[in-house]
């Protein structure tokens, strides 16, 4: 299920101590983002998720889809203001394709990585981080071991995401009532949204109690948790209420690079098409199967979205 070296950190992960407070670590995919949207402009988006980081004195990661924004001036000096601001910047190819489509190979995708490397790699902040674009690893043989190889011989780490959100899917839905109606009340949508995020958070923090025994830091895109977000409208307009929900909720924000120093990011597990949240690729693994609770970590926020349209959203 894994390999001789990830079993062994994943017993080391088992035996350490899970007396401390849940950690989570913020990281924003797909940025930064040139598109328009109601209310904000790009580069007021932009203000407003680093101001947020810096009101809660977070420091966060941003993983660059280069062709979304970083080729154009403009859009790279939007990048270059999160590492100028002390937060990482990470890769995350340059125009987000599927690993797992037929007509993108192994070979395609490895040159987006280091395309994108070369727009985003003199920035400062930048690490060599490297985020799958939608969370796939490969779903044969050749593209996931092929891609282990590849990130091994290029000096990147496989960022993993522990606490996986939906919340593309309500800023979809929240972009969409804005273009029909620029003053609608999308209060509904605001609380509809923190509520999947505390959802996702205690559901992935007790995922990680069944399987590590502890808590881990969760990455939020976990042992301290690995929180994933996006660069988007919804984040620049509530984040502020995203940080200071998980402080209400007792979880202590960490660095990117703290989050990823816990040993259960250096597991690989041994799936034929690894992805997704690490614990739930772990969970797979491990023939968890459809445990407690699993429906609403994958329904990509199908459960918020029908709540919604009850109230006529």
């Amino acid at each position: 299920m894994f390999r001789f070296a990830t079993l062994r950190l994943f017993v080391l992960c088992l035996l350490a101590p899970g007396a401390f407070a849940q950690t989570v670590a913020i990281t924003f995919d797909d940025g930064p983002s040139l598109a328009a949207t109601p209310r904000l402009t790009p580069p007021e988006r932009n203000a407003a998720l680093l101001a947020a980081l810096a009101r809660h004195k977070a420091s966060a990661a941003l993983f660059v889809t280069a062709a979304n924004g970083a080729t154009r001036p403009e859009g790279l000096a939007l990048a270059r203001a999160w590492g100028e601001a002390g937060h990482a910047l990470g890769n995350h190819t340059m125009t987000h394709p599927d690993l797992h489509a037929k007509d993108v190979s192994l070979g395609a995708y490895q040159q987006q990585i280091l395309d994108c490397e070369r727009i985003v790699g003199p920035l400062p902040g930048y690490r060599k981080w490297f985020r799958f674009t939608y969370l796939r690893e490969g779903n044969t043989p050749e593209k996931r071991d092929g891609m282990r190889d590849f990130l091994r011989t290029q000096g990147y780490r496989n960022a993993y995401v522990s606490l996986d959100t939906s919340d593309w899917r309500l800023n979809d839905k929240l972009v969409e009532v804005l273009e029909k109606d620029p003053a609608a009340d999308v209060a509904p949508i605001k609380a509809a949204y923190l509520a999947h995020i505390r959802q996702r958070a205690l559901a992935y923090r007790a995922l990680s109690q069944q399987l590590q025994g502890r808590d881990i830091a969760q990455v939020l895109l976990l042992h301290p948790q690995v929180l994933l977000l996006h660069h988007n409208l919804i984040n620049a307009l509530w984040l502020d209420d995203v940080l200071a929900q998980f402080r209400s909720m007792g979880w202590t924000i960490v660095t990117p690079e703290a989050a990823f120093a816990d040993p259960v990011y250096r597991l690989q597990p041994e799936r034929a098409a690894p992805g997704q949240s690490l614990l739930l690729s772990m969970a797979r693994t491990l023939g968890l199967g459809k445990f407690e609770g699993w429906e609403r970590l994958v329904d990509d926020g199908d459960y918020e979205i029908a709540a919604l349209k009850q109230q006529g959203l």
